[in-house]
C-alpha cells in the first residue's frame, strides 16, 4: 500500500486510504477528517498548517498567513517570488511544503510509506482556457513530484464522490451530484445500479465558496471601509469615486497577503486626504497598515454561515478594526449578494445536462457534496431546475477524498 488518496482543496485537504473494502480517513490534524487549506510563515521558525496556521494568526503572532492556495494554479501569479517567512518564495513552492507536510502526516499515522498519489482535482481549474486548465494540472503535478511523490494521478472530484454517495440514490437511477467547493463548482451525470455507478458526463466553472465569501464583503463589509465612497479631485472641481480594485483584492482569500504594500499603504494615504467620508477610509487605511485583512474575512465568513443558518440573519464583526463596528447580514443580503452566483450555477447545470444528453425532467436524484453546497441558494437552485428530483446530501467535506480512497482500492 503506498498510494495515498489525497483531496488537496481550495478551503479544506484530506487523505484516506482503502481499508477492508472500506474506507479509512487518516486522521492528520488532532484526530479530524479533513484539515483547513491554510499555511502560516512565522517570522522564524517552521512553517505552520491547518488549524495551528489560524490560531496563530488570531493570537496576533507575527508571520504570513496563506489560504485558497489551489485558486492561483495555472497562473503567472504561481512563480512569482515573494517574501514569505523571511525567504522569498514562491506560492509553488508553499503548495509544494503543504503537500509534503501532508505525506509526512500520512506516514506517521499509518507507517506505511506513500510514494503514489491519486488526487482529486476539479472538471476545470479555469472556466473556458483550455491552456490555463492545463497548465494548472501541470502545476500541480509538479507540486506533487517537488512533495516526494514519484507518480500521481488525478480524478475529478464529482467522479470521485460519485463513487463515494452513488448508494444515497438506490436502486437503478439518474442522478447529479452537484459538489460546490471553495473554489469551483463540478457537476456529474451518473446512472447507478446496486453495485456500480455510470459517470455519464461532467462539467464545471471557476466559482465557489470564496467566491460567496468576496460576494458577502463586497455588499456588506467594504462599504464601512469606504467602497462606493467619494474623493475630491486634485485639481478642479467634481468628485471621483473611490478605486473598486484594493477593495476586491482585499475581499480575495487568495490575494489577501499581496494588499499589504508600499503602492497600497500610499494609495490608502492619499485616498483619506481626499476623502469626502474619511472616517471610512481610515478604516481601510488601518486594515492595509495593521495587516486585518484575514481577520475580516473570517468575519465575514461567520457573518455568511450565520445568515445562511436557521435564524436567517448574521453579523460581521469587525471590532478588530474599530470597536464596536459591524455589518448586519440578512437572509434578503445575502440573497441579493448570491443572486449572480445562482444563475451561473443554473447555467452550468444546464451545460451539464446537455452534454449528458439528459432532460431536466428525468433527474432523479440530486446530491450535494461540499462544503459550499450547504448554502441554502444551491439547492433552491438545483430544484428549480429540476423539480421533480430528490435532493439528498452527501458527506460535504469528505464525499471527494472517500470516493478517491475506493477508486485507489479498485486499482
Amino acid at each position: 500500500m503506498d498510494r495515498l488518496a489525497i483531496d488537496f482543496g481550495t478551503s479544506n485537504s484530506a487523505v484516506a486510504l482503502p481499508y477492508n473494502g472500506g474506507i479509512y480517513r487518516i486522521p492528520i490534524e488532532r484526530g479530524g477528517d479533513t484539515l483547513p487549506t491554510a499555511v502560516f510563515f512565522p517570522a522564524s521558525g517552521g512553517m505552520r498548517i491547518g488549524t495551528a496556521a489560524a490560531e496563530a494568526l488570531i493570537a496576533g503572532e507575527e508571520g504570513r498567513y496563506m489560504r485558497a492556495l489551489k485558486s492561483v494554479l495555472g497562473l503567472p501569479l504561481l512563480h512569482e517570488k515573494r517574501l514569505i517567512g523571511g525567504q522569498r518564495r514562491t506560492l509553488a513552492e508553499v503548495i509544494t511544503a503543504f503537500l509534503a507536510e501532508l505525506r509526512t502526516r500520512s506516514e506517521a499515522a499509518t507507517g506505511l510509506t506513500f510514494r503514489r498519489a491519486l488526487s482529486g482535482r476539479p472538471v476545470h481549474f479555469h472556466s473556458n482556457d483550455p491552456e490555463k486548465d492545463a497548465q494548472a494540472e501541470a502545476d500541480l503535478r509538479a507540486c506533487y513530484l517537488a512533495a516526494g511523490f514519484e507518480e500521481v494521478d488525478f480524478l475529478p472530484e464529482p467522479e470521485a464522490a460519485v463513487l463515494a454517495s452513488h448508494a444515497l440514490a438506490g436502486g437503478a437511477r439518474l442522478g447529479l451530484i452537484v459538489d460546490i467547493g471553495g473554489g469551483t463548482s463540478d457537476f456529474t451525470v451518473f446512472r447507478t445500479s446496486a453495485d456500480q455507478p455510470e459517470i455519464i458526463a461532467s462539467h464545471g466553472i471557476r466559482l465557489g465558496g470564496t467566491d460567496f465569501d468576496q460576494s458577502v464583503s463586497l455588499a456588506h463589509a467594504m462599504p464601512l471601509l469606504g467602497l462606493g465612497s467619494e474623493l475630491r479631485r486634485e485639481m478642479g472641481s467634481g468628485l471621483l469615486p473611490v478605486p473598486r480594485a484594493p477593495y476586491v483584492d482585499l475581499a480575495t482569500w487568495a490575494k489577501i497577503p499581496f494588499v499589504y504594500t508600499p503602492e497600497t499603504r500610499r494609495l490608502a494615504k492619499d485616498m483619506l486626504r481626499l476623502a469626502v467620508e474619511p472616517e471610512k477610509i481610515e478604516r481601510f487605511r488601518d486594515v492595509v497598515e495593521e495587516e486585518l485583512g484575514h481577520g475580516l474575512a473570517f468575519a465575514v465568513e461567520k457573518g455568511k454561515i450565520a445568515a445562511n443558518g436557521p435564524e436567517g440573519t448574521g453579523e460581521i464583526r469587525m471590532g478588530e478594526i474599530e470597536k464596536g463596528l459591524a455589518a448586519p447580514v440578512t437572509v434578503a443580503g445575502l440573497d441579493a449578494a448570491m443572486a449572480p452566483h445562482g444563475a451561473a450555477l443554473s447555467e452550468a447545470m444546464v451545460e451539464t445536462l446537455a452534454r449528458a444528453g439528459v432532460r431536466a425532467e428525468e433527474v432523479q436524484d440530486i446530491i450535494l457534496v461540499g462544503g459550499s453546497s450547504l448554502m441554502g441558494f444551491v439547492a433552491r437552485e438545483a430544484r428549480a431546475l429540476m423539480p421533480g428530483a430528490e435532493v439528498r446530501s452527501a458527506e460535504a467535506f469528505t464525499a471527494v477524498v472517500d470516493g478517491l480512497a475506493l477508486a485507489v482500492g479498485r486499482g
